[in-house]
C-alpha cells in the first residue's frame, strides 16, 4: 500500500495556523467573497421588503444605489445609477401618464400636462423615496458627513427613478408599473401642490396689471460643482424684489416667485416652493 503521509494536507491548518486561535487565522479570499455576498443579500432583501419588489438580478438594485463617487474609476460611469435613471425617468412619464388618462376622463391636455409635471418632478420622486427609506441605501464615494448627507438628499430622486428603471428591467413594464401605481396613486388624487407653478401665478398677475414679465437674476451660488446651492431674486417692476433659494436656478426661481407672491398677498399662489 502506498504511503500518503509524507504528501501536503492542503486542506489541514499550517504549522505557524495550528497554534493560532480560530478567529486569528487569515480569510481566504473565497471565504471573503461569500462573506461579502451574504452581507449583500441581507442588505438586498431589506431594501426589497422597501420597495415591495424582489430581485431576479441583484445588481441592477445595487447599480441603482450607486453613486458615482462610489466607483473606481470614473470611466465605469456606467456601474451607477445614471443608465438607470434615464431609463426609470421614462418609464415613470409612461406610466404616470397612463394613470392620468384613465383618472381624469374629462381632463383636457393642457390639464394632463400640468399634473403629469407635478407627479414626476424630482422632488415628488425624492418624496416616494424618502417615504420608502430609501435615503441612507445611497453608496457614495469618500466624502465628508455633512457633504454626505447633502449629496444623498440632492440625488434622492435620481435615485427613485434609477429604481423604477432597475425593476423595469428585471421584470418588465408590469413590474414597473405596479411599484408606480403603488406609490403615486394617492399623489395623484390628492396634489400636494397647485396645479399651476408659482412663476406661472407671478406672471400672469404682473401682466393682469399691465406690468413686465418678472425677471430673475442669480444672486449667489454656494457650494461643490456636483451639489450646488442657489439664491436668486425676483424683479417685478414697481416692487422690492423677493429672494428665494433652492438646489437648482429652477427650484430657487420659484422659492423667490412665491416669496413674492406670498408678500403681495396674490391669490392661488398655494404652496409651491
Amino acid at each position: 500500500m502506498k504511503d500518503d503521509s509524507n504528501i501536503p494536507n492542503d486542506t489541514a491548518p499550517r504549522a505557524d495556523e495550528a497554534s493560532l486561535p480560530v478567529d486569528a487565522i487569515p480569510e481566504s479570499a473565497a471565504a471573503k467573497k461569500k462573506r461579502k455576498n451574504a452581507a449583500l443579500k441581507v442588505a438586498a432583501a431589506e431594501i426589497e421588503i422597501r420597495i415591495g419588489y424582489v430581485f431576479k438580478d441583484a445588481t441592477l438594485l445595487s447599480t441603482a444605489f450607486t453613486h458615482v463617487s462610489a466607483l473606481k474609476s470614473a470611466r465605469n460611469r456606467g456601474d451607477s445609477y445614471q443608465r438607470l435613471e434615464f431609463l426609470g425617468d421614462h418609464v415613470l412619464g409612461l406610466v404616470v401618464s397612463d394613470m392620468l388618462y384613465r383618472a381624469f376622463p374629462a381632463g383636457d391636455e393642457g390639464e394632463l400636462s400640468k399634473r403629469l409635471a407635478d407627479l414626476v418632478r424630482k422632488e415628488t420622486c425624492a418624496d416616494v423615496a424618502r417615504a420608502l427609506g430609501l435615503l441612507d441605501v445611497i453608496k457614495l464615494g469618500s466624502v465628508g458627513a455633512g457633504a454626505g448627507a447633502r449629496l444623498r438628499k440632492s440625488v434622492l430622486g435620481d435615485i427613485c427613478e434609477a429604481v423604477i428603471g432597475a425593476i423595469f428591467l428585471d421584470g418588465g413594464y408590469p413590474a414597473a408599473e405596479e411599484f408606480v401605481q403603488r406609490n403615486w396613486v394617492e399623489r395623484m388624487r390628492k396634489p400636494v401642490r397647485p396645479l399651476r407653478d408659482a412663476k406661472t401665478v407671478l406672471q400672469e398677475w404682473a401682466q393682469g396689471r399691465g406690468l413686465p414679465t418678472p425677471v430673475y437674476r442669480e444672486v449667489e451660488r454656494s457650494g461643490p460643482h456636483h451639489d450646488p446651492h442657489f439664491k436668486i431674486a425676483v424683479d417685478v417692476k414697481g416692487l422690492d424684489p423677493a429672494e428665494g433659494e433652492g438646489g437648482s436656478k429652477r427650484a430657487a426661481e420659484k422659492a423667490a416667485a412665491q416669496a413674492m407672491i406670498a408678500r403681495e398677498g396674490v391669490a392661488s399662489g398655494g404652496n409651491e416652493g
